[in-house]
């Protein structure tokens, strides 16, 4: 519904729409500005108190034959502030309204003066707890959308860095930046990112990110692996804008959502090219060796003790010491679960208590459960490197979708002995292989499709490349 000059009629419906008496919040100041009746709304704490202060007392000295014509003449003449604009449509001006802006209405002015002079409540970049880094930068995303892509902009200072600013929820009205680089993004894979999210129906993005993750790549829900590789780094959003991908960044998420991203996009970490090319090939490959070995390490351990015959003299020592009270199909499993219960205690634990209850746990957990004949120590032991192993990694989704693998692993070894080890594989591998980026391109490239000098790119941590006015310099 559009505006009209009436200035009681605006006033009395949006005093009505907004229920001004029952929601204490919302803020609204009448006041006469050139001789004419006005109105200013605005929500308590989203508001810079002293900005709106001195524009009112500016708007006090306007006289009536100062006053424009047309809320144009007036926005550019008598609101002293950088941001302001002019809305004629009642739905846009509250989710204006409700997302921060100050609106003002004039009698006479059939569209409604906004002025963005909003702030949010939001705490310091600080590093994040699960990106950091050994050397690098410290600053990390948070909750608001404006303070994250300004991180990002600080660091690319290039016209052709593009934020776009879009909307989804029909309740949330939920702020969503898309940020890439002209020239380097893929344009079909743009567009499609911006046809999904302009015909998302939801009510509201309640998960934030996830919640868009969900709508963006509704299909093959079961397949564990993450379609997306998620950071809070501002400095990895925008090596990876740079490389060409898309960034979307959330309002209320303190991470942003990359895209395209391939196996080898995850398993990547900053401390790769925060190091030299030697070392930082040497941490990026122990990585992807210590990834492997939380899927495998378990059940090979398993299959090898269902066949004793197989191990080698040089290896005796992996078989248990002592007698299973428990089958060791049963302890890994419950181990497996455990360790997702602890996980989920420590979150839940107050900081305070988090050492104390650690200390318990590892003597009640590791010493009594050996102790009373449910685990075996060897058992206890590779499941306490598999666990430990598992943040090697940054990505949460990588580490659970190889927990998810290495539990079918165990259930079909158990099951079917080495035929059943063969077939949990191809199931891992099939999941990996047969699995696709949103650009519906290859998971596993530049392995299939096979591309030499892409592989040495992934798999070895080369130099930095150099514009020619850099290298002549």
């Amino acid at each position: 519904m559009k505006l009209s000059s009436d200035f009681n009629a605006n006033i009395g419906r949006f005093h009505r729409i907004l229920d001004v008496e029952a929601n204490f919040d919302i803020v609204y100041h009448t006041l006469t500005i050139g001789g004419r009746s006005a109105c200013l709304y605005f929500i308590d704490g989203f508001t810079k108190d002293e900005v709106l202060l001195r524009l009112m007392q500016g708007w006090t000295g306007i006289k009536p034959e100062d006053m424009p014509d047309s809320p144009h003449d007036f926005s550019k003449k008598h609101v002293c502030y950088g941001e302001t604009g002019l809305e004629s449509d009642e739905d846009r001006i509250l989710v204006q309204l409700f997302s921060g802006l100050s609106c003002l209405f004039i009698d006479g002015y059939d569209r409604c003066v906004t002025i963005d002079c909003r702030t949010y409540p939001a705490r310091g970049v600080s590093e994040p707890e699960k990106d950091k880094v050994l050397r690098g930068s410290r600053d990390g995303f948070v909750e608001t959308l404006i303070f994250n892509t300004a991180l990002i902009r600080r660091r690319i200072r290039d016209a052709a860095f593009t934020v776009e600013i879009a909307q989804a929820g029909e309740s949330s009205h939920t702020d969503i930046a898309i940020c890439y680089m002209k020239g380097r993004v893929d344009k079909n894979l743009l567009e499609t990112v911006r046809d999904r999210i302009a015909d998302l129906h939801v009510d509201a993005l309640t998960m934030n990110q996830e919640s868009l993750a969900e709508c963006l790549f509704p299909h093959k829900w079961f397949n564990p692996f993450p379609k997306f590789r998620f950071s809070e780094r501002p400095d990895t959003a925008a090596a990876s804008i740079l490389e060409g991908n898309i960034v979307i960044l959330v309002d209320n998420s303190p991470a942003c959502m990359i895209l395209p991203s391939s196996v080898f996009d995850i398993i990547e970490e900053a401390d790769d090219y925060y190091f030299p090319p030697v070392t930082g090939t040497y941490l990026r490959l122990s990585r992807m060796m210590v990834s492997l070995l939380t899927l495998f390490l378990t059940p090979v351990w398993l299959l090898l003790l269902q066949n004793p015959g197989w191990i080698p003299d040089r290896l005796s020592f992996i078989v248990l010491a002592d007698e299973a009270h428990v089958p060791v199909i049963f302890q890994l499993l419950i181990l497996e679960f455990a360790i997702d219960g602890l996980r989920l205690a420590a979150v839940n634990t107050p900081s305070m208590l988090t050492t104390p209850l650690s200390v318990i746990a590892g003597i009640v957990l590791g010493e009594y459960s050996v102790q009373s004949g449910w685990f075996n120590p060897e058992t206890m032991l590779y499941m306490a490197f598999v666990t430990v192993a598992n943040y090697s990694q940054a990505s949460f989704e990588m580490g659970y979708a190889l927990k998810f693998m290495r539990i079918i692993l165990l259930v079909l070894t158990s099951l079917l002995n080495a035929w059943g080890f063969i077939l949990g594989t191809l199931i891992a591998v099939c999941s990996v292989v047969f699995n696709r980026t949103i650009a519906g391109k290859s998971y596993i490239y530049p392995l299939i499709p096979f591309s030499w000098s892409e592989c040495r790119k992934r798999f070895l941590r080369g130099r930095l490349p150099h514009t020619e006015k850099g290298r002549n310099a």
